[in-house]
């Protein structure tokens, strides 16, 4: 059978050749040569003349004809004849219509699949598939592509077929729009028969589902996670075993450690490989079932690692290891069971071998050492493995010795990656390969951690006792100083030679109060008077004097955030606080540098950000103070709070700086912490708790901050109860100089005393700590005996030391030590009775 040109079935843009012209145009030429030959000379040349002229006419409507394309040479009608080819040949049906929906051209493909014998049968698609709703909506579609001029693709499912009584027909229907010189708007469809290609993909999508189906049913469960756990597949046999529904799986709804029990987890993540390596293991654990209760199983896990060292998704066959499930023999239960209880012991455990490599570990072992486990080759997972270099030494030691079959080895207490600590037992352990030890692990972190805190307290609180007690007897030295200081410069002119001595004893003995003020402010015994704040401001009226301190070298950056909250401290000490933190950074950095003061809230959701285990949670206001100088030893940072602590050469610092700041952040109920790092910088933090304003609380302070009267004399009783005999001989010499009556004691029980033959007293000045009797025990008394005269307690410890042992409800004075005579005055006038 030789291969036949196929011609188009239906065309109307054909344009055939006419045997009749030809016949016509011959006639033409013929007839007047006959004309020529009978007529006249005369009539024959004008005949001549004539048909030259027509001739010459056509020529020129010939051309025309060409140069506008209504002629073409055979080169092209074979170009169109080739295209034309191409297009009865193509095996999907393809019909062309017009605007009108009058058919231009249809090829043979066409013509089967629309079952047309001759063009009159031809139907457009539009009308050749009809049927059920939703053909007619994918046909409604295309024609409305083809109506804008659009293309569009549809499949039809029809019953029955174009071609057929029964069953069903898959039909794909393109359609496009055409630019066609022979119509306003030309639209080409093509129709394909695409029902063997559906078989053939629903063929291979039953196979599939056979395939999962026998997966799904098979008697060993199955599933499938990436590298971070999430669950990507599990048979219906698994879910059935733990109970739960497929749906959740694959959608992200179920992890590892959803129903793996114990934290075994851990280990299937801890698995380790090198690039192109497939990883195969096999564990014996326990799943968790949706109830809660446990099922023994064994894991043949198996990763394989991409190029890059990454491990991709696991296959994991599970085999049920529950009583009843299969038979087993004692030996192999016995195992079974052994290798459950030591996976889910709550105790890491490792077995080495001599060489300290890790032959078998539990769950418990691979969350506190993961480091030891990692590594592709089992040669390099060792118990050596994230422990410090120091201490590896004895662990090698206690390894070799457990392997010797030694007994009472002696613990190690070693040091793990990320601060963390832990204590290892040893025991000889006698494997089928050779001897080796059996190491259990105990994480000490915690303990650690809270042994330092206990210690560092007890060592804090401890000179703390010492420096308050220091401090008050200094104070009491010091009042005396400081008071016979004023009585001598009272009696001496300005430029009386011994003036200027005076006074440099009274600036020296200031400047011994002020180291004694840092060590109350350590042990927290020093007076406060706090007052409501807000710190911006604070500290914005404070950057000036700041700035003067740092130099030209350091430039210093104050940012605070919005609508900070209010706290309540004792303004005069948190600038101190401040003054001295920005000092130290300033003496960090001697080359110059950049000092940063941030002042923000912190809620209480955002503490555990900053990693303070002794930082509860609650609403704080922050202010951080970072530098970038020389940095902190992390050998030196535990004792920077501790007085008399100083890196700083001999005469240039006391070491009280940061314990003052320290005891008065403490002493104010907030929070102080430091982290450094040693050639980047050092950055302090403060967190003070928020303050809620009380209704009132703005007038009181404004009536507290009133002035005293400027005339400091004064008439009235006054009982002075003082042990120290240089400060009552002051003080009453003071007093007396400015018009009051005193009466001296030298404790508690001589003051009632004398409050029993003097009935009439106007003031109380009592010392708190005093021998036989104290203050407040002494003020009691005096209540009891109905002495209801007013009282200004006198103290080089805070108020707040002694006020709880006063009677409830008792309204009193206090001044603190050391004081100065101005001041005592100052307090007996605003306490004792009006002139």
């Amino acid at each position: 059978m030789t291969d036949q040109p196929t011609t188009a079935a239906f065309d109307r843009t054909e344009r055939a050749g006419s045997p009749g012209l030809v016949l016509l145009f011959a006639t033409c030429l013929v007839a007047p040569i006959a004309a020529f030959s009978v007529l006249p000379k005369d009539q024959a040349g004008t005949l001549v003349i004539g048909l030259l002229t027509v001739l010459a006419v056509i020529g020129i409507f010939a051309l025309f004809g060409y140069a506008v394309g209504f002629f073409q040479f055979s080169g092209q009608a074979a170009r169109s004849d080739l295209t034309r080819l191409i297009c009865d040949s193509e095996p999907e049906g393809a019909v062309v219509s017009d605007g009108d929906g009058k058919i231009l051209y249809a090829n043979d493909a066409y013509m089967r699949i629309s079952g047309a014998r001759d063009p009159s049968q031809l139907k457009v698609v539009e009308r050749l598939f009809s049927g059920s709703s939703d053909v007619s909506e994918s046909i409604y579609r295309l024609a409305q592509a083809a109506r804008d001029g659009k293309r569009n693709t549809e499949e039809l499912r029809l019953s029955p077929p174009l071609a057929g009584d029964s069953g069903v027909g898959w039909y794909r229907v393109r359609v496009r729009p055409l630019n066609f010189s022979g119509s306003k708007r030309a639209t080409l469809w093509t129709v394909a028969d695409v029902t063997r290609e559906r078989e053939r993909h629903e063929n291979v999508f039953q196979e599939l589902q056979h395939a999962i189906d026998f997966l799904d049913h098979a008697p060993a469960g199955f599933f499938s996670c990436d590298a971070a756990g999430a669950v990507s597949y599990m048979n219906a046999t698994l879910a059935g075993w733990l109970d739960y529904d497929l749906a959740q799986v694959g959608s992200g709804g179920l992890e590892l450690n959803d129903f793996i029990a114990g934290g075994g987890a851990v280990l299937l993540s801890s698995i380790a490989g090198g690039p192109g390596d497939v990883i195969t293991e096999q564990l014996d654990l326990d799943l968790k079932r949706r109830n809660g209760r446990s099922l023994p199983v064994r894991l043949l896990h198996r990763v394989a690692f991409g190029q890059d060292g990454l491990a991709g998704a696991s296959r994991t066959l599970v085999f049920n290891r529950a009583p009843g499930e299969e038979p087993a023999e004692d030996l192999r239960a016995a195992e079974v069971r052994f290798a459950r209880v030591f996976l889910a012991a709550p105790m890491a455990m490792a077995i080495v071998d001599r060489g300290g490599r890790i032959k078998r570990s539990n769950t418990a072992f691979a969350k506190l050492m993961p480091e030891a486990l990692k590594g592709a080759d089992p040669a390099q997972r060792t118990i050596y493995g994230g422990i410090a270099e120091p201490n590896r030494g004895a662990v090698e030691a206690a390894v070799v010795a457990a392997a010797e079959l030694k007994t009472d080895i002696a613990p190690a207490d070693v040091q793990l990656s990320g601060d963390r600590s832990a204590r290892l037992l040893f025991s000889p352990s006698d494997e089928a390969d050779g001897p080796g030890a059996t190491i259990y692990a105990l994480d000490t972190t915690e303990l650690r951690t809270l042994k330092e805190n206990f210690a560092q307290s007890q060592k804090m609180q401890a000179i703390g006792q010492l420096a308050g007690g220091v401090a008050h007897d200094f104070n009491n030295v010091l009042t005396a100083i400081i008071g016979y200081s004023d009585l001598l410069l009272a009696n001496h002119r300005p430029t009386d030679p011994s003036f200027q001595d005076i006074m440099q004893i009274k600036q020296n003995a200031n400047r011994a109060a002020g180291l004694v003020r840092q060590l109350l402010a350590f042990s927290r015994r020093q007076t406060l008077r706090p007052e409501v704040l807000q710190l911006g401001d604070v500290l914005s009226e404070l950057q000036l004097l700041m700035r003067r301190l740092v130099g030209e070298k350091i430039s210093l950056e104050l940012r605070h955030g919005r609508d900070l909250w209010l706290v309540k401290a004792d303004l005069n000490q948190f600038e101190q606080v401040v003054i001295n933190l920005v000092v130290n950074a300033r003496d960090a950095m001697p080359k110059g540098g950049k000092i940063e003061l941030l002042i923000k809230n912190l809620a209480a959701a955002d503490c555990a950000k900053l990693n303070e285990k002794s930082l509860p949670a609650a609403d704080y206001v922050m202010i951080e103070v970072a530098d970038a100088g020389t940095g902190i030893p992390e050998d030196v940072r535990d004792k920077i709070f501790e007085p008399f602590f100083t890196t700083k050469e001999v005469g240039k610092g006391t070491g009280l700086g940061l314990a003052m700041v320290y005891g008065i952040v403490k002493q104010t109920g907030g929070y102080v912490f430091c982290d450094s790092t040693v050639g980047v910088g050092t950055t302090f933090r403060i967190l003070l708790p928020r303050y809620v304003p009380v209704a009132g609380e703005e007038e009181v302070r404004k009536e507290a901050a009133k002035k005293p009267a400027a005339d400091l004399t004064g008439h009235g009783t006054i009982l002075l109860v003082e042990d120290e005999e240089a400060v009552r001989a002051f003080g009453a010499r003071a007093l007396s100089a400015r018009g009051y009556t005193v009466l001296e004691a030298a404790n508690g029980v001589e003051a009632l005393e004398v409050a029993e033959k003097n009935p009439k007293i106007d003031l109380i000045v009592s010392d708190v700590v005093m021998p036989e009797m104290d203050g407040p025990t002494m003020f009691g008394e005096m209540r009891k005996r109905g002495v209801l005269a007013k009282v200004i307690f006198v103290s080089g410890y805070a108020e707040d030391a002694f006020q709880k042992n006063l009677p409830e409800g008792e309204d009193f004075g206090f001044l603190a030590k050391p004081f100065t005579l101005k001041q005592l005055v100052e307090a007996v006038k605003g306490a004792a009775p009006p002139a």
